[in-house]
């Protein structure tokens, strides 16, 4: 009796996960089926296709993965995460797909501004080693660094001139130069020498 009602309880847990994992359209299609084991070969069926569909897509996705590039505009983790998108799809598939194989993508087809940052890794990693969070983590860096300097270089080149945040004033109404604020004019009226 105790084994009958363990069994019962383990068929409605199973039946209670399948019902909760699928999409409500999917949901429709199965609640009719009685048992677990029902279910599951239902969805196997439906969803695992036979070897040569299996295949064909395997093939197909493959194909989009070597054909992908990064754009100029695109960031690296975009990037990134469309090749690991491509990648679990073919594992899902049951096909191996290796990590190595997404870090080779990356260091191949990034763009030519991440050349210092590969010719880095490979004067100090084993590039047959390197793992796919160690590519992504230099190429990240790499681009803080120059965003960094483009920003320094654009400040220094206004401040130079005198266009940046500094002096973006209108002319001070007591001396009529416009390189500060009218409150730290020297000529306004009610200013005291301390």
């Amino acid at each position: 009796m105790k084994t009958h009602k363990e069994r019962k309880t383990k068929r409605a847990k199973a039946k209670t996960c399948l019902f909760a994992s699928v999409s409500q359209t999917v949901f429709i299609k199965i609640m009719t089926l009685k048992t677990p084991k029902e279910i599951w070969d239902y969805l196997k069926e439906e969803y695992k296709g036979d070897e040569r569909i299996r295949s064909m897509q395997v093939m197909n996705l493959l194909r989009e993965f070597e054909l992908q590039r990064m754009k100029e505009d695109e960031t690296i983790k975009t990037y990134a995460d469309k090749l690991l998108g491509i990648a679990n799809k073919v594992r899902l598939l049951g096909t191996q797909f290796s990590d190595s194989r997404i870090v080779e993508k990356l260091l191949v087809t990034v763009p030519e501004r991440y050349e210092a940052s590969i010719a880095s890794l490979e004067n100090t990693k084993d590039l047959s080693k390197i793992t796919l969070p160690e590519v992504l983590h230099a190429l990240h860096a790499q681009k803080q660094r120059r965003l960094m300097r483009e920003e320094r270089t654009i400040d220094g080149i206004c401040l130079a001139k005198g266009f940046g945040k500094k002096y973006q004033h209108k002319p001070c109404p007591h001396c009529k130069k416009d390189n500060h604020s009218p409150k730290n004019c020297w000529w306004r009226p009610d200013a005291k020498c301390e």
